[in-house]
């Protein structure tokens, strides 16, 4: 119980803070640079206050040190000089009256809800670690897998989008031509490999964690959210959805392109 509060308690708190921050700027786009930092805010509270300093409290922390301090410097520099983003903006344009209001809770406050139930095997794991064994080993490696496929990826991406020939252009180079969403892929890694060292400390039932981070990756806030307005936006990307994979790697494929505009 001692974890959660303490999870809670930073994880809306921060957003509390970058709320206020966003109602400066008149940009709600910094809930974004929250996510990451928020986590390796919890990572580190939860070593701090209710950790004994074990080995695998110890490498858990790293791994989400290494993995929330990348997310947030990324999208800082992602982010920088392009205003709010069209899904913040959308929101302020319907409702601008009580736009403050509503930002705080439906998007602040709900992201910090999310950040609360997806940490779940961080918490625990930090908290109340295995001695040692395959599992944790084999979690730490899928977490690596993870981390270069999302880190490599954006890379490769902003290294593209850098190059003004390929404006308006579908990547499809690098990791990009064996998966149209190599850092989604990667979160998803990183998540489950972090949730297989909380599952050899026999902390099982927070795979609630994971399946919530699958769900928001592949279906309502990343992939799936993208993949929704993307092709009428790059032209050629039905041809690119032909050949290649939507989630998992595999090799370019073959085939008659498909829409994804509906």
């Amino acid at each position: 119980m001692a974890e959660l509060v303490t999870t809670l308690v930073v994880a809306l708190g921060l957003m509390t803070l970058t709320w206020l921050v966003s109602l400066a700027r008149s940009d709600a786009s910094v809930v974004d640079i929250s996510w990451g930092l928020g986590v390796f805010l919890i990572g580190w509270a939860i070593y701090l206050r209710l950790a004994e300093g074990q080995l695998w409290s110890t490498i858990l922390l790293a791994m989400v040190t290494v993995w929330g301090l990348r997310l947030s410097i990324h999208i800082v520099r992602r982010n920088l000089g392009h205003g709010e983003d069209y899904r913040y903006k959308k929101m302020r344009e319907k409702s601008p009256q009580t736009f403050a209001r509503d930002s705080l809770f439906k998007v602040f406050y709900f992201q910090g809800l999310l950040m609360t139930v997806v940490s779940l095997p961080l918490q625990w794991g930090i908290s109340r670690p295995p001695i040692a064994g395959v599992l944790p080993i084999l979690g730490l490696a899928l977490y690596l897998v993870g981390l270069f496929f999302e880190s490599v990826g954006d890379w490769q991406l902003a290294k593209f989008k850098a190059d003004r020939a390929n404006k308006g252009r579908v990547m499809d180079q690098g990791l990009w031509r064996y998966t149209r969403h190599p850092n989604y892929f990667g979160d998803f890694c990183v998540w489950w490999g972090i949730y297989l060292v909380a599952l050899a400390a026999g902390q099982w039932w927070t795979i609630v964690g994971p399946l919530v981070m699958t769900g928001l990756l592949m279906k309502y806030s990343g992939a799936g959210l993208l993949e929704k307005t993307i092709g009428r936006r790059r032209p050629g990307y039905d041809e690119y959805v032909a050949r290649t994979n939507g989630f998992f790697p595999g090799p370019p494929k073959s085939g008659e392109a498909k829409k994804v505009t509906q």
